[in-house]
């Protein structure tokens, strides 16, 4: 459980609170994911023209038989940009090794640049997750999720690898505010080897004095109170609370959370990892759920997966 701080600084910063009349500027996931998708249906557009009908190519693997909502925006996303996406659903009873072949025969096609494996895996046999993720061809894992490209990442070589598609997106929804990461403190709430882990090194590589808070932390309002950026990815609904945050702060939240709600058909509703009401009296800016990092992440792959083709067709003329 994350520890609460004193009394003392709750005094503290309602007293901040009262005497900010300004709501948040929202960023939003949605506006900004369809300028990202209308770039990058320009981008495809001119690889066909140059490259004789070329399409980038993607593949979802799946690990069951149900629809899913995720994949279907995936899809759909790819569709539109003109990428040709390809489902390909092994059942539950898909041993490990039918699931490695799958990736390798994938990793061995040349007409596909892009290959997710959906997480989790519902298989009916033990799968070891980090060896199916870490067998998908570095040059192909549009998820950032292999240890090649992480080693990248972490190292700082960020022109060199693929990033992981949420905190990319995070980074771009921080771009949209017109504020500088350098020189900021950052406080990433999380450290998932998909979100926390890779948002701390992103922002650190764009020159950002970086904490990161996590279910051991003691103090975690006083540290979200010296945030000028806050990304927040604990998995927890409504765990930040607006009286912890600095004022002006840029806030973006990454959780997905549903809590009961009898007005709604479905008898709940969609909430992040912030109380949105409260921090919307005191930050600067910030990223509703949903609407916010959810398209982001959607976007960001679409563009590992342009970006994965453009590489393909520079070592082609390469080799030629």
């Amino acid at each position: 459980m994350f520890s609460l701080a004193s009394r003392s600084l709750r005094l503290s910063v309602a007293g901040c609170q009262a005497s900010r009349c300004s709501l948040a500027t929202v960023i939003s996931g949605s506006k900004t994911s369809k300028l990202v998708r209308e770039r990058l249906k320009n981008d495809v557009e001119k690889m066909r023209n140059q490259f004789s009908g070329f399409r980038p190519g993607l593949v979802v693997l799946q690990v069951r038989h149900d629809s899913n909502l995720y994949i279907s925006s995936k899809l759909k996303a790819a569709a539109e940009i003109g990428i040709e996406a390809k489902h390909i659903r092994l059942p539950s009873s898909a041993t490990q090794e039918e699931v490695l072949q799958s990736v390798m025969a994938v990793n061995q096609n040349p007409a596909v640049h892009g290959l997710i494996v959906q997480l989790p895996l519902d298989s009916a046999h033990k799968m070891d997750t980090d060896l199916i993720t870490n067998t998908v061809s570095s040059d192909k894992d549009v998820d950032g999720l292999s240890c090649i490209n992480a080693g990248k990442l972490s190292r700082g070589d960020l022109s060199d690898c693929f990033i992981p598609c949420t905190p990319n997106g995070c980074m771009e929804l921080i771009r949209q505010t017109g504020v500088s990461v350098a020189g900021k403190h950052a406080v990433v709430i999380g450290r998932s080897k998909i979100v926390g882990a890779p948002m701390r090194d992103l922002l650190l590589w764009r020159h950002a004095t970086v904490t990161t808070c996590h279910s051991k932390t003691q103090d975690l309002p006083e540290q979200v109170g010296r945030a000028d950026i806050l990304v927040v990815g604990a998995g927890r609904a409504e765990m930040v609370r607006g009286e912890w945050l600095k004022v002006g702060a840029v806030v973006i939240d990454c959780g997905i959370n549903h809590l009961p709600d009898e007005t709604k058909a479905s008898g709940k509703r969609v909430v992040g990892d912030v109380h949105y009401a409260s921090a919307n009296q005191r930050a600067g800016f910030l990223t509703p759920v949903p609407g916010g990092v959810g398209p982001m992440t959607v976007a960001m792959l679409m563009e590992n997966t342009v970006q994965s083709a453009q590489r393909f067709l520079l070592r082609s003329q390469s080799l030629r």
